[in-house]
């Protein structure tokens, strides 16, 4: 099958094909274009996607990814960015492979075509110019045979006429044989040119335009063989990507088959678990016991020594509540038990650190308002910190000392002595931190059990909580009354409220100031922010009005009308000859 012999008559219309074909891989071209659009489209918002949902840097939400069904989903969102990354790589390979590759071969295509039409219309005009001269030649010898006729039929007039003169026939004889000469060679151009043009002619059917046909096949058949190429590197470009696709599919199927739901329960109990024991039983409230009072009081006493005393419940304080002497107050209303219960089972635990009181109620810096639990782990976590920044520290040291080497070796380098700021600086930070560090490390360990119980009143300045000795922080957090108003502690409890009335009384009297005990110079600039503290310039000298009392905090004065707590560490204190010599604070 071929065009050249099959088509010879068909130009035109193989023209319009052609373009046609040129058309539809055009489309191709544009309809590839689109897909790469569409896959690079998808791919930015699957990773816009993946990012709205990526937990923030340094806030809540990402202490929650902690939990193994958020590290799922942080990992789903991981593979989902890779997803959409094989898009792009879907759209990269389209373009690369087919629609630029197609755009380069359909200039090829157009320019090969031109050329192919144009030596057909060549041949066409040959033809037709071939035809033309044959046309000509032919009319010519028509018209020069019909003129020979005429020719001798008038000599052969002239000659039958006896009237006519010798010499008249004699010249109509001479023009019938010019005549008829001129027919003769008429004909033999016309049957000349008529011989090339049927060679011409055949040639043309034969030769030029099957061969012209023959490549405008060609040229079709290679489009037709293109595009399906480029269809199967269509299929193939996401065949490629399917593997990886896969994988970020397992990904996600592994990711939620590492879910444990037991892991997760465990960590909120870590997270929230305040080491506080439950609440005891509640003491039972006799409400009989008013209607056996006497009206004298010696009645009372012996009716109490004539007999045991009830106990109800095993943590009777031995002390029934009618009979507390203390509060000789009128009865107040008495609340439900119900009320009471409820009120005792959602009421915080109200003890704090004093000290942190008065300067405005900001955290501790021993984290004492949390639960035990709680506050073992930010203690534990601020250790961990402060021995990153000492490593940290401690390598900036390390090389400063080894740049100081360099340049004692290689004056010419630098001078070493220009490095002697910095090292003292990085020294002392360094030893501030250890410092800090020994101060969080004994909360720790008080923490934990490590250290031995302190004395009342640190433990009122750092306001720890004792998980064991709950009715101890009880106490101090809060007064507990009988339904009737009377004290329930014993003689023991009523003096230790005492005590820690009259030292939280001390910590709030500014009424008269307090006399210097000694000096101090400011080693830091500090920044006093927070209500109670005061700020200090790097070498100032000021008051010392209160010592440090294990918290970390000294309490100064400036021009005797300003005073307030700085940071033990950032001040040399000097006290007085009574303080027995000087100490210094570093």
């Amino acid at each position: 099958m071929s065009w050249g012999t099959e088509l010879w008559d068909q130009f035109d219309n193989l023209e319009k094909h052609t373009q046609w074909g040129i058309d539809i891989l055009e489309k191709y071209i544009k309809f590839v274009k689109e897909r790469t659009d569409i896959e690079l489209s998808y791919a930015k918002q699957l990773r816009n996607l993946s990012k709205k949902y990526q937990p923030k840097k340094n806030s809540k939400e990402e202490e929650e990814y902690k939990y193994t069904a958020c590290k799922a989903f942080l990992s789903t969102l991981n593979e989902m960015n890779d997803y959409a990354g094989q898009h792009e790589v879907i759209s990269e390979n389209m373009t690369s492979q087919i629609t630029v590759d197609l755009m380069r071969y359909v200039q090829e295509l157009k320019q090969e075509r031109k050329s192919n039409f144009h030596d057909g219309r060549k041949a066409q005009q040959h033809i037709e110019t071939c035809w033309k001269q044959l046309e000509s030649s032919k009319r010519r010898f028509e018209r020069d045979c019909k003129e020979a006729d005429r020719a001798q039929q008038y000599f052969e007039k002239m000659d039958a006429d006896i009237n006519v003169t010798k010499a008249d026939v004699e010249k109509a004889r001479q023009q019938a044989q010019l005549r008829h000469q001129m027919a003769e060679d008429s004909k033999a151009d016309y049957s000349s040119i008529l011989q090339r043009f049927n060679q011409e002619q055949w040639e043309y059917y034969h030769t030029h335009i099957p061969n012209i046909f023959q490549k405008i096949q060609e040229m079709e058949e290679r489009r037709i063989v293109r595009i399906g190429e480029s269809m199967k590197t269509y299929a193939e470009v996401d065949r490629q990507v399917i593997p990886i696709i896969g994988k970020c599919l397992d990904g996600i199927v592994k990711a939620a088959e590492s879910i444990d739901q037991k892991n997760d329960s465990q960590l909120v109990v870590e997270a929230y678990k305040s080491g506080f024991e439950p609440p005891g039983d509640i003491e039972f409230e006799d409400y009989t016991q008013p209607m056996k009072r006497t009206v004298s009081e010696n009645s009372l006493s012996s009716s109490k020594e004539g007999k045991p005393e009830l106990k109800f419940g095993g943590k009777s304080r031995g002390k029934l509540w009618p009979f507390i002497k203390k509060n000789k107050s009128p009865k107040q209303q008495k609340e439900p038990l119900s009320h009471r219960f409820n009120e005792f089972m959602t009421s915080k635990p109200k003890i704090h650190c004093f000290r942190s009181l008065k300067r405005g109620g900001a955290t501790p810096e021993d984290f004492s308002n949390l639960p035990p639990e709680q506050r073992r782990k930010k203690l534990q976590q601020k250790v961990d910190d402060l021995n990153k920044e000492i490593q940290k520290e401690t390598d900036q040291r390390d090389a400063i000392t080894k740049m100081k080497d360099v340049y004692l070796k290689n004056p010419q380098m630098g001078d070493p002595a220009s490095l002697d700021h910095k090292l003292a600086e990085v020294t002392q930070n360094i030893e501030r931190l250890r410092l800090e560090t020994q101060k969080f490390e004994a909360w720790l360990a008080e923490v934990e059990g490590r250290l031995p119980a302190r004395s009342e009143q640190a433990r009122r300045q750092s306001g720890m909580y004792d998980g064991q000795t709950h009715q101890t922080v009880t106490n101090c957090a809060q007064d507990r009354e009988s339904p009737d108003g009377s004290y329930t502690e014993e003689q023991s409890q009523e003096s230790e409220l005492k005590v820690l009335a009259t030292d939280f009384d001390d910590e709030f009297d500014d009424e008269e100031p307090l006399p210097a005990i000694g000096t101090c110079k400011a080693l830091y600039t500090f920044e006093g922010q927070n209500e109670g503290t005061i700020s200090v310039v790097e070498g100032e000298m000021l008051s010392v009005i209160e010592e440090d009392k294990g918290d970390g905090w000294t309490r100064i004065r400036r021009n005797e009308d300003e005073e307030g707590y700085v940071p033990t560490s950032y001040v040399e204190v000097y006290l007085d000859k009574n303080a027995k010599g000087a100490k210094t604070y570093i």
